[in-house]
Parts: C-alpha cells; sequence; structure tokens
C-alpha cells in the first residue's frame, strides 16, 4: 500500500473515532432524547404522595443518565441508557404511562407494592430488551394484553395480587426464556393455557401457585385441586348419606318391633277373656 493511501486510511479512521467518541460524550451529557420523554411522561402519570420521586425534576431529565450511574431515585444506566427501573413499594399511585416504552433499552421494570391503578399498556411491547416484569401488589385492572408476549427475551412476569380480568393470553406460553410466572389473586377467567401449565413430555412448567386466587380460572394444575376439593365433599356427603341411612334403618326397627309387641298383646289379651268366667 502507498504512503499516502496508508496516510488517508489512518486519517480516516481517527476521524470515525473522533466522531464516535463526539457522539458518546454528547449523550452522556445531554442523555438519550427517548429515556427522557419516558422519565418526563411517567412522573407526570404517577402520583406521589410520600415524595419519593423528588429528585425527579426536569434539570435531570436533561441527563438521567451518566455512564452507568443516575441521580435519579430507582434509575439504574448501562453506558448512558435507562436498563432498569426500579420503583418498589413507594406508596405510588396513578397509572403507567403508555410513554413508558420510550425507555427502549430497558431490560427491568419493577413497579410493585405500590398502588397504581389503571391498564397495563400494551405499548410495553416495545421493550425489546426487557427481561423481568414485575408489576405485582397493585391496583392494575383490564386484561393482559398478548401484546406483552412480543418481548422475547422476558424470563420474568409478576402481576399477582392486582385485579386483572380476562383469560390468559397463551402467547405468554411461547415465550422460550420464561422461568418465573405470576397471576394469582387477579379477577382471570377461562381455562389456563396449556403451554404454561405442561412443558414438552408432560412435565409441569408452573405450578397452582401461580394461578390461585382467580375463581372463574380452570385447567390443570388447578384442577388437581378442584378434584381433592370434590373428594372431600363427596366423603362428606357419604358421610352425610350413611348417617341419614343409619336413621331410616333404625327407625324402621323401631317401628316393626313395636308392631310386633302390639300383636303379642292382642293376643295375650284373647287368652285372658276366653279364660275368664262368663256370667
Amino acid at each position: 500500500m502507498p504512503v499516502n493511501h496508508r496516510f488517508t486510511f489512518s486519517y480516516r479512521l481517527l476521524f470515525l473515532i473522533f466522531l464516535l467518541s463526539f457522539e458518546t460524550a454528547q449523550r452522556l451529557v445531554t442523555g438519550d432524547p427517548n429515556d427522557e420523554a419516558c422519565l418526563t411522561n411517567l412522573r407526570q402519570s404517577l402520583e406521589d404522595p410520600a415524595n419519593n420521586l423528588r429528585n425527579w425534576t426536569k434539570s435531570f431529565f436533561i441527563n438521567p443518565c451518566s455512564g452507568f450511574s443516575s441521580y435519579l431515585h430507582g434509575v439504574i444506566c448501562n453506558n448512558g441508557r435507562i436498563y432498569k427501573l426500579s420503583l418498589t413499594n413507594l406508596s405510588l399511585r396513578g397509572s403507567i404511562s403508555p410513554f413508558l416504552s420510550n425507555c427502549t433499552n430497558l431490560q427491568s421494570l419493577d413497579l410493585s407494592s405500590n398502588q397504581i391503578s389503571g391498564e397495563i399498556p400494551p405499548q410495553l411491547q416495545f421493550f425489546v430488551n426487557l427481561a423481568v416484569l414485575n408489576l405485582s401488589s397493585n391496583r392494575l385492572s383490564g386484561q393482559i394484553s398478548p401484546q406483552i408476549a412480543l418481548c422475547a427475551y422476558l424470563n420474568v412476569i409478576d402481576l399477582h395480587d392486582n385485579q386483572l380480568s380476562g383469560q390468559i393470553p397463551f402467547q405468554f406460553g411461547l415465550l422460550a426464556r420464561l422461568t418465573a410466572f405470576d397471576v394469582s389473586n387477579n379477577k382471570l377467567s377461562g381455562q389456563i393455557p396449556s403451554n404454561l401449565a405442561m412443558r414438552n413430555g408432560n412435565l409441569p412448567r408452573f405450578n397452582a401457585s401461580s394461578f390461585i386466587g382467580n375463581k372463574k380460572l380452570f385447567g390443570y394444575p388447578l384442577e388437581e385441586m378442584k378434584n381433592k376439593g370434590l373428594s372431600i365433599m363427596a366423603i362428606v356427603g357419604i358421610g352425610l348419606g350413611s348417617g341419614i341411612a343409619s336413621l331410616v334403618i333404625s327407625f324402621t326397627g323401631v317401628c316393626i318391633w313395636l308392631k310386633i309387641t302390639e300383636k303379642k298383646m292382642e293376643e295375650e289379651e284373647g287368652k285372658i277373656s276366653h279364660s275368664m268366667p262368663v256370667y
């Protein structure tokens, strides 16, 4: 390679490195606009009576992440982007903003143990890197959107202790990485998707504790618990039936004994009347 070509190649390489470094440095100073929009909208949709998010102000939204750290409560960053939100047990109210999906690099969302109401936004499907979704112990209602299953990397879905209704999307059973699943203590109905209850080879995937507390939900593994309940009722019924049968038999025996005794007394009276003299 001629010297001038080598010089040109080296110059272009250095220029490219400079542009990448400048872009990274600028992002670390100003912050990612998607993350800023994400946090701004989430803060507006939530009520914070305990003032736990007092440092969530517009001045911090200019740069929510600085490298791997953040000054915002519950925000964890990685390489200048938000990758985890952990706002658990903060007495938060309000709803989950659909614009939360602007945090496109988010890998873990934990809003558990609050008083958040409303529906789970289907826009969460845009969390293409999301691995953990924990919205448990809130007041969430409405149906569970099957679009959430588009987050193909999900390995934890925890929605227990809410007021969710409708059926469990069968699409959740198609999540190959899903290792923890809990929708207990809601208002769900219909049959449990078989691909959530069983693995290949008829091995259990999630046990009954993942589904209990939903009165209108049925199917394996809940059906085993129901069968046990029916067996107990059957035993009680048999016991009651046996008691009634015994009572009927005893009453019948007493009636027969009284009848026989009465007949014998009549016969004895007849004998006495015949033996008495006629006046």
